[in-house]
């Protein structure tokens, strides 16, 4: 027997055989590392075949797949309404979000449901027990297990038979069949493709927590999220108390939701009303803020839209966004220029979303541009009004979605005017205690906010 080597790209995880500065699917350069892949006979031969055949697709059974709760709400709806059994799905975020803890309080949510094994590959079990002693996540059926070798985590899983798996984290665990380090290419692929395996053929739920690099995204080769099932996100500041959990990939169910989770010093707790969140602490009657409600899956949020606008110093003025695209952002301004007729060409725009929200949906131009308006004429925008609508090019307001749930919601709230745009078809169910105002562009709806 004789190891096989191949050269495997760091950004798209795609293989050649031999080494080139240039990758040949992506076109990035210099991101090809040699990595050991499998072992072949001395005849280039690759292992034995399985016993695997194929079967008619009207054969199958189409049995749902079989759910349960974790025990954290906001957990359940991102991964579509709970956990899948025999499911793969991988947790990556910023050193210090709260990967572990949020882990470890699944721990404790599971009891009666399953028994747990938790591999801890970064701290002993005694740092372990430290941190499940001040999250009250002390369960009976949770074995806890500090080792980084696969080989020894699957025997562990033999002997435990656990219908949960937690491992923290992948970058950590090897398999010594390879020679190359832990948290490369290849180690990180195979450890992965082996625990994928025991997913599916033995039942469990396997939970894997991935590091991030310098960029946000998970480390190690691409190809990691490709083989997992679901694919989670958790953002948020360390320095700030709120977190924000998104799907950016879920086989079982949709990719719209997030979920909104509060640090505490007991640990992450759900934040069932995030609207209520992201709004607190939100000045009145200053000028350039605005609210936009968008939706995030099928719920419908209120995020307070910030812009700043000063005239620039340099020649070419500057501009930046945190929470809208920027090149969405860069249009919203061309169009309050040229139709809405303020003259911002000559001022450095900041825009900002409070919360670490991204509203990438066009639900928000409306807010975005009477935000700008509202800093460039130095005119607060009502702290009881929010905007809902999608702006053109020409500067006319289109219509959105699920009109009627965003003005329950913005009712709800204690909102008392709405600016929307004019609606065609759709009928409008106005809650009680809403004044709605419907305009067809840019020019009505800020002659209907500054009015003086």
């Amino acid at each position: 027997m004789k190891a096989k080597t191949s050269f495997f790209c760091t950004e798209c995880g795609n293989e050649s055989v031999k080494w080139q500065g240039k990758c040949p699917a992506c076109g990035s350069w210099n991101t090809l590392v040699e990595q050991q892949t499998m072992k072949t006979d001395k005849k280039g031969g690759f292992q034995p075949k399985r016993n695997n055949k194929a079967v008619p697709l009207k054969d199958l059974s189409a049995d749902h797949e079989i759910r349960f709760s974790t025990g954290i709400s906001e957990l359940d709806r991102v991964l579509g309404g709970g956990a899948v059994k025999g499911s793969l799905v991988l947790v990556g975020g910023a050193p210090g979000v709260g990967k572990s803890t949020l882990l470890l309080q699944i721990c404790g949510s599971l009891d009666g449901i399953g028994s747990v094994l938790y591999v801890t590959g970064e701290e002993s079990c005694q740092q372990l027990k430290m941190r499940a002693d001040r999250l009250c996540s002390n369960n009976d059926s949770v074995f806890v297990i500090s080792e980084t070798n696969l080989n020894a985590v699957l025997d562990s899983v033999d002997d435990i038979k656990p219908e949960f798996l937690i491992i923290d984290s992948i970058q950590t665990i090897y398999n010594e069949e390879l020679t190359s380090a832990p948290g490369s290419v290849g180690q990180v692929k195979d450890c992965t493709m082996s625990l994928m395996r025991l997913a599916k053929e033995q039942g469990i739920t396997v939970f894997v927590i991935g590091h991030v690099n310098k960029e946000g995204a998970i480390a190690g080769p691409k190809v990691l999220e490709h083989m997992v099932d679901c694919v989670l996100y958790f953002e948020g500041s360390v320095s700030s108390g709120y977190r924000i959990l998104r799907a950016a990939k879920n086989r079982y169910g949709s990719t719209n939701e997030i979920g909104v989770f509060e640090m505490l010093n007991d640990g992450l707790q759900s934040v069932e009303n995030p609207s209520e969140m992201l709004l607190s602490g939100r000045p009145e009657n200053i000028p350039g803020t605005c609210v936009a409600c968008v939706l995030e899956g099928s719920r419908p949020i209120l995020a307070e839209v910030q812009a700043l606008l000063c005239p620039t110093s340099f020649n070419a003025a500057r501009r930046n966004s945190n929470g809208v695209d920027y090149n969405r952002a860069m249009l919203l301004l061309a169009v309050l220029e040229k139709i809405g007729g303020l003259r911002i060409g000559g001022c450095d725009a900041y825009i900002n979303v409070i919360g670490g929200l991204e509203l990438d949906e066009p639900a928000a131009d409306l807010a975005v541009i009477l935000a700008v308006a509202s800093s460039y004429l130095e005119k607060e925008v009502d702290s009881k009004l929010a905007a809902i609508g999608e702006v053109g090019l020409t500067g006319e307001l289109r219509a959105v979605s699920n009109l009627n749930q965003r003005l329950n919601e913005t009712a709800r709230l204690g909102f008392t005017k709405c600016i929307i745009p004019r609606q065609g078809r759709v009928r409008l169910q106005i809650p009680e205690g809403l004044e709605v105002v419907q305009v067809s562009n840019i020019s009505e709806a800020m002659r209907a906010v500054f009015r003086s």
